[in-house]
C-alpha cells in the first residue's frame, strides 16, 4: 500500500496540506484515502465540520479519524495504524495520506512553524520533505527538499511526482 504521512504540531497546517494534496490528486484521477490521528486525547468530535469531512470534501474516497480508541466508523477498539490500513487495503485506493501518527515508519512530510518545532521533530524516521512557515538555517543542508509554506504549487507538484514513483 502506498502510504504517506503528514506530521507536525497542532495548528501547523496539516489538515490544510492534506486537503490540498487530496484535491490535486483527485483532479488527476487518483483514488485517495485519508486517515487522521486525533492526538488531543479522548474521542474525536462527531460533527459535520471536522477534519475528515474536509478530506472528503477535497475528494478523498475513504476517510477516517482515530482517537481514544475510537475509529470514526463508530467501532470502539484500541486501533493501531496497521489495523486501519488493513481495513483500507480492502478499498481500491491509489494511495493513502495519514495525518499524524508521528512515530510510524512511513514516508513523512513534516510541517514546522519555527525552529522549536523542528528541534522536536527532526529526529523522526523517514522524513522525505519539510514544509516551513519561516526560513530555518538548520535546514539549509537537509538531505531532503525543504519548501516554504507559500510555495504551494512547487510542493504539491513534488508530492504528486513522488506518489507516481
Amino acid at each position: 500500500m502506498n502510504v504517506w504521512q503528514v506530521v507536525g504540531y497542532k495548528n501547523s497546517g496539516k489538515t490544510t496540506l492534506v486537503e490540498k494534496w487530496v484535491r490535486k490528486a483527485a483532479e488527476q484521477g487518483y483514488k485517495v484515502g485519508t486517515i487522521k490521528h486525533h492526538g488531543h486525547g479522548g474521542y474525536p468530535d462527531v460533527c459535520a465540520a471536522n477534519d475528515s469531512s474536509r478530506h472528503q470534501a477535497a475528494g478523498a474516497i475513504a476517510t477516517s479519524v482515530e482517537g481514544g480508541g475510537m475509529l470514526q466508523l463508530y467501532v470502539v477498539h484500541p486501533w493501531t495504524l496497521p489495523q486501519i490500513l488493513h481495513i483500507y487495503s480492502l478499498i481500491p485506493l491509489d494511495f493513502v495520506i495519514v495525518e499524524g501518527y508521528k512515530y510510524e515508519r512511513y514516508p513523512k512530510i513534516v510541517i514546522v512553524r519555527n525552529g522549536g518545532d523542528w528541534q522536536q521533530l527532526c529526529h523522526l524516521e523517514k522524513i522525505v520533505a519539510v514544509i516551513t512557515w519561516e526560513s530555518l538555517d538548520s535546514l539549509r543542508e537537509a538531505p531532503y527538499p525543504v519548501f516554504s509554506l507559500n510555495d504551494e504549487a512547487q510542493y504539491l507538484q513534488w508530492l504528486m511526482n513522488e506518489v507516481k514513483k
